[in-house]
């Protein structure tokens, strides 16, 4: 069964959403969160929300958000509880925050790197297991108790 990856990105990231959809629809199963056109008023939350909501419902394992630099995207992702979102620019931190932090969101800047670089981050993203090292486990409980805290129901 391929893994469900749940893909969004607001005007700034739009041509890199459709090119990595392209090169990752081969090996995963896409959920698609839009913009499915073009549109240079469109707002990163909406796009950001979905994806978030899908990751943190479980209906899709990973998410991947797209926008001018992915901090806006960053930002709206880890409003939703269970979400695990980080800007990451290069490899190292796509998989190490898998692996130590359990990132289940990667958020990327197509105004900062290009197609190919994007393409090689998403793939360590997407490769990578969280450890369940116990040093990772107690500090994902910490952070998760503090959302906890926070919450607003």
């Amino acid at each position: 069964m391929k893994i469900k990856i749940a893909i969004g990105a607001d005007h700034g990231g739009f041509e890199l959403k459709k090119a990595l959809i392209n090169k990752l629809n081969a090996e995963y199963e896409i959920l698609d969160a839009g913009a499915n056109k073009f549109d240079s008023t469109d707002d990163y939350p909406d796009f950001s929300m979905p994806v978030a909501q899908s990751v943190s419902s479980g209906k899709a394992d990973k998410g991947i958000i797209i926008c001018g630099s992915g901090v806006g995207a960053c930002i709206v992702a880890n409003k939703v509880p269970g979400a695990r979102a980080s800007v990451c620019h290069d490899t190292y931190s796509a998989h190490q925050g898998v692996e130590h932090d359990d990132m289940n969101i990667l958020c990327l800047g197509a105004r900062v790197i290009g197609i190919e670089l994007a393409f090689e981050i998403a793939n360590a993203f997407l490769a990578a297991k969280f450890s369940g090292e116990e040093r990772h486990r107690r500090r994902f409980n910490k952070a998760i108790e503090i959302e906890k805290r926070f919450l607003r129901t």
